[in-house]
C-alpha cells in the first residue's frame, strides 16, 4: 500500500501544525539535502510548453529514494477560475521501484518555495534584516511573509501589486496574523528602505519588475517569479551589480534571471555556501540575489518532510496503487480471468 496525503489531509495537517512551524522545520530538511547535494541525481525539469502555459515533470533521486513532481504553470488560469499552479508528487523506493508515498503538492509547493526562500535569506541577507518588500501578492505572497517571520523574525512588510484586489486579499489574510503592512503605490515605493525584496509575479513574459536604480546597497533580492524560458523579473543590470546564487546552474541558465546574460556570467550554486565550499554575504553593502526557479531536490525534501511528519497521525490514507500478485510473474492471474470453455 502507498501512503497518500490528499488536499483535505494536507490542509488539516497545516492547520494542526501551523504554517510557520512547518516552514521552519522544513528548512532543516532542505538544508540537510542541500548539504549532500552531490549525492543526488540531477537534471533540469522536463517541460511541455503550450500557448496556455507549461506542464513540467521534476525528477531527482538519491541512493535510496526517487522523487518526482508534476506541476503546471498557467498564468491566465485565475481569469478562468483555475489556480495558476497545481501539483502532486511521489516518493519511490529505488531498490524495488515501488511508490511509497504520494502527496498533493499545490499547497506543499507553496510551503517549500517559501521555506527555500527563507533558508537562503538566512545565509545571504544581513543578520539585522527587519523589513521585507513583496512585489507581487499572488498565491505565494502569504507563504513568503510567514516564512520570513518564522525563520528570520521579519514582521514589517511593504507590498505592491498591479492588481489592487490582490493587495486587499493579502492584507485580509495577513493583518490578523500580526504583521505590520504598508501598501505601496508602486514597486519603487515598495522596495525603498527594504532589507529583503521578494519578487513573485506570474506573467510569462520578459518583464522588468525591478530596475537597478531601485536596488539599494546591502539588500538581498529573492527573485522567485522567473521559472521558464522567456520569463524574467529583474533588469539585467541588477545581476551585474551583485552576487548571484542559484539552485542548479544548468536549469537556471535556461529558466532564471541569468538567461538574460552570457553563459559565462559567474554564479554560485547555493549548496556550496551551506557546505562551506563558497562564500555567501561577505560585506554589509553587498547586493545578494537568489535567482530561484525551483528545483526537484527541494520537492524531494518537502515530500520527505511531510512523509515523516504525518507518520503515526490521521493525516494520510493508504491507497492500493501497485498491482501485487502473489506470483510476481503471474500478473494475468491476478485478474481472475478464466479461459472460455465449450
Amino acid at each position: 500500500m502507498t501512503r497518500f496525503v490528499d488536499v483535505q489531509n494536507m490542509i488539516r495537517w497545516v492547520a494542526a501544525r501551523g504554517p510557520e512551524t512547518i516552514v521552519a522545520e522544513m528548512v532543516e530538511y532542505l538544508a540537510d539535502d542541500f548539504r549532500r547535494w552531490e549525492e543526488f541525481d540531477k537534471t533540469p525539469r522536463v517541460a511541455s510548453h503550450t500557448p496556455f502555459g507549461v506542464i513540467e515533470l521534476m525528477p531527482t533521486a538519491d541512493h535510496d529514494s526517487y522523487a518526482f513532481k508534476y506541476v503546471n504553470g498557467h498564468p491566465s488560469n485565475p481569469m478562468r477560475g483555475f489556480q495558476t499552479v497545481t501539483a502532486f508528487g511521489v516518493l519511490a523506493d529505488v531498490h524495488n521501484g515501488y511508490p511509497t508515498f504520494m502527496s498533493e503538492m499545490t499547497v506543499l509547493t507553496a510551503l517549500r518555495t517559501a521555506a527555500t526562500s527563507a533558508m537562503v535569506a538566512k545565509k545571504l541577507a544581513r543578520t539585522d534584516s527587519r523589513h521585507l518588500a513583496l512585489v507581487g501578492t499572488g498565491s505565494q505572497s502569504e507563504f513568503q511573509a510567514l516564512a520570513f517571520r518564522g525563520v528570520l523574525g521579519i514582521e514589517k512588510l511593504t507590498v505592491w501589486d498591479t492588481d489592487p484586489a490582490a493587495m486587499e486579499k493579502f492584507v485580509r489574510n495577513m493583518r490578523p496574523l500580526g504583521f505590520d503592512i504598508t501598501l505601496a503605490e508602486s514597486a519603487m515605493a515598495a522596495v525603498r528602505g527594504a532589507d529583503i525584496i521578494t519578487t513573485c509575479t506570474a506573467d510569462k513574459t520578459k518583464a522588468t519588475i525591478l530596475t537597478a536604480d531601485m536596488v539599494e546597497a546591502g539588500v538581498h533580492i529573492n527573485a522567485i517569479g522567473g521559472d521558464c524560458p522567456g520569463k524574467t523579473e529583474l533588469e539585467a543590470a541588477i545581476l551585474q551589480r551583485g552576487s548571484v546564487f542559484v539552485e542548479f546552474e544548468p536549469q537556471t541558465r535556461i529558466e532564471g534571471e541569468i538567461q538574460q546574460l552570457p553563459v559565462g556570467f559567474p554564479v554560485t550554486e547555493f549548496w556550496r555556501v551551506l557546505s562551506g565550499q563558497a562564500a555567501g554575504r561577505v560585506a554589509r553593502d553587498q547586493v545578494t540575489i537568489f535567482d530561484s526557479v525551483g528545483f526537484a531536490v527541494e520537492d524531494f525534501s518537502a515530500l520527505r518532510f511531510v512523509r515523516d511528519s504525518v507518520d503515526g497521525t490521521e493525516f494520510f490514507a493508504e491507497i492500493d496503487l501497485v498491482a501485487n500478485p502473489a506470483n510476481p510473474k503471474d500478473l494475468f492471474g491476478l485478474m481472475g480471468v478464466l479461459a472460455p470453455t465449450g
